[in-house]
């Protein structure tokens, strides 16, 4: 019996990592930003609600969290840590936007969309999107309706952000991108701590322990200059892709009229977020007489690699944006599963 099921269990697993693969090969194709995490979780949360069984073991999924964390820290150099301390006032102001930019989502969420206080606060998190969906996975949140406000703001910031940005910074500049590129030595040092550090996180009940651990170890590695730690283009591919299907399988709980349902109030909760995002970097870009286009990087609720990319291809400070950005990512890793659990202490992770 038990060997019947775990036969079924594989097969499902493998279609479903092929049903992902193709998804993300289409979005590739067109052209579409974050192709293969966006695709691969498009074609399987199509698929699941179109009745096709779709599956995500947890040790399958435990190992994604593990190398996801790994890349995570991959963004924090040396020589972007060495330029934190330049900014305060800014970094001060970052401190603030962020919890307004959470209460303006959770607002719309919470009070007009009605959903409930977890699946609402978890969708409002500005970015981090993988580290919402393993912490919004330990508490048993609505994952596809987390997904959806996620994946909304992601999709915008990359494809219609910069276009917005050249018509008040001028004309797109040709991009150089800073590719880490780790020796056997590092991954020999680096690869065993951080799944050891995965290991103790998740021993001694941290939340989202998997890829918190992974993801501290590998960001204190890469911050000290002594290893060089990032995960290898293909397999990043690999990862998003997984990821995508990993949100895809849970629509397998939703119809598709509460898909759009859910997708007006995702619109809604972006639009109020971005637009608390725009008034803080309006501030600090007078403040600070910098361009609006860089404050509005540093500030927006996206990933660490994608506004730094966007800095380098828009002629603005990338090292700026990324400070701010890693500040952002590394509070809310060291924070959020605290401040998750000193708000929703007495509430079940079912409880709406």
């Amino acid at each position: 019996m038990n060997s019947t099921s775990g036969i079924v269990t594989v097969r499902r697993f493998l279609v479903t990592v092929a049903i992902a693969a193709i998804g993300g090969w289409l979005f590739h194709l067109a052209g579409l930003p974050a192709a293969w995490l966006s695709g691969g979780m498009v074609l399987v949360a199509v698929m699941t609600l179109a009745g096709v069984p779709t599956v995500m073991p947890a040790k399958v999924r435990d190992g994604l969290f593990v190398l996801l964390g790994i890349s995570m820290g991959a963004g924090v150099r040396p020589e972007v840590v060495d330029r934190i301390g330049e900014w305060p006032l800014s970094m001060a102001f970052l401190l603030v936007a962020v919890i307004c930019i959470t209460a303006a989502g959770y607002t719309v969420l919470r009070y007009i969309a009605h959903w409930p206080k977890e699946t609402a606060f978890f969708g409002a998190i500005p970015g981090t999107l993988s580290y919402v969906i393993a912490l919004a996975t330990e508490r048993g949140a609505d994952l596809p309706r987390i997904a959806s406000t996620q994946s909304v703001r992601l999709f915008v910031l990359v494809a219609l952000l910069p276009y917005a940005l050249m018509s008040t910074n001028g004309t797109q500049t040709s991009l150089a991108e800073t590719v880490l590129e780790p020796g056997l030595q590092d991954y020999l040092i680096g690869a065993p701590l951080c799944v050891l550090a995965s290991v103790l996180a998740v021993a001694a009940r941290v939340p989202g322990g998997w890829m918190t651990g992974a993801f501290l170890m590998s960001a204190g590695l890469n911050a000290s200059g002594l290893v060089t730690l990032a995960l290898p283009g293909p397999l990043m591919l690999v990862c998003f892709m997984m990821m995508g299907a990993l949100i895809g399988c849970r629509f397998n709980e939703m119809t598709f009229r509460e898909f759009l349902r859910v997708l007006m109030a995702s619109i809604a909760a972006f639009t109020a977020a971005f637009a608390t995002s725009v008034l803080f970097a309006t501030a600090v870009s007078h403040m600070m007489e910098i361009p609006f286009g860089q404050a509005l990087l540093a500030f927006a609720p996206g990933g660490l690699e994608v506004m730094t990319l966007l800095a380098f291809m828009l002629d603005l400070d990338p090292a700026f944006v990324a400070a701010h950005q890693i500040v952002r990512f590394t509070g809310m890793v060291l924070l959020l599963p605290w401040v998750t659990s000193l708000f929703f202490w007495r509430t079940s992770p079912s409880q709406n």
